[in-house]
């Protein structure tokens, strides 16, 4: 296994052993012993979700502000680009993304932390995307980024064909009172 930090040092790109032999493919998602062993951070995940899109589809930039979700994220069918951007008030990368292609060939995951607004488009067609997430989801507190904010810059890198109506009348960042948004806290740890 291999854990990567990216631009954003708190956002990892894991890299899991994969066995694979005429039978098939075998690998572990998440083993909490082997992954605290190479610097992931001690996290409790209490919810799984998953869904499915269609190519095209462009979801997100979401997060939720009292109950921050950190997520996990990988796919066991097709192919997705995964954004990560960093939203809270008084972090050095306030406002920086990061975007990994995860998809069912490269078997790759990406760790997104609390604070962080994330966001996908489906490269593929029936693209698979599994969420480990360390909170409930609470439709009460959910927020979000507007996924085209021309001050983020975020090259999605692929045709964007739908988006939620939801999604579609987020707010970009800037016009986001701060009080709306997550704080910086530096881990003293």
């Amino acid at each position: 296994m291999k854990i990567t930090k990216s631009k954003l040092p708190e956002v990892l790109l894991i890299e899991p052993e994969v066995y694979s032999d005429e039978r098939g493919v075998f690998l572990e998602t998440w083993n909490k012993e082997k992954f605290s062993g190479h610097g992931f951070p001690a996290v409790s995940f209490v919810q799984d979700n998953v869904s499915v899109s269609h190519k095209g589809v462009l979801r997100g930039l979401h997060y939720q502000l009292n109950k921050p979700q950190g997520k996990l994220i990988s796919v066991t069918s097709g192919a997705m680009f995964d954004v990560a951007v960093d939203i809270r008030v008084g972090s050095p990368n306030f406002g920086n993304w990061v975007g990994h292609e995860l998809s069912v060939d490269n078997r790759c995951e990406l760790w997104i932390p609390e604070g962080f607004a994330h966001g996908f488009v489906a490269i593929t067609d029936d693209v698979c995307v599994n969420y480990k997430c360390t909170r409930t989801y609470d439709p009460e507190d959910d927020r979000g980024i507007l996924w085209c904010d021309s001050l983020l810059e975020i090259d999605w890198n692929y045709e964007v064909l739908s988006i939620s109506e939801k999604d579609k009348n987020h707010l970009p960042l800037n016009e986001v009172m701060d009080c709306h948004l997550p704080k910086y806290v530096i881990d003293e740890n």
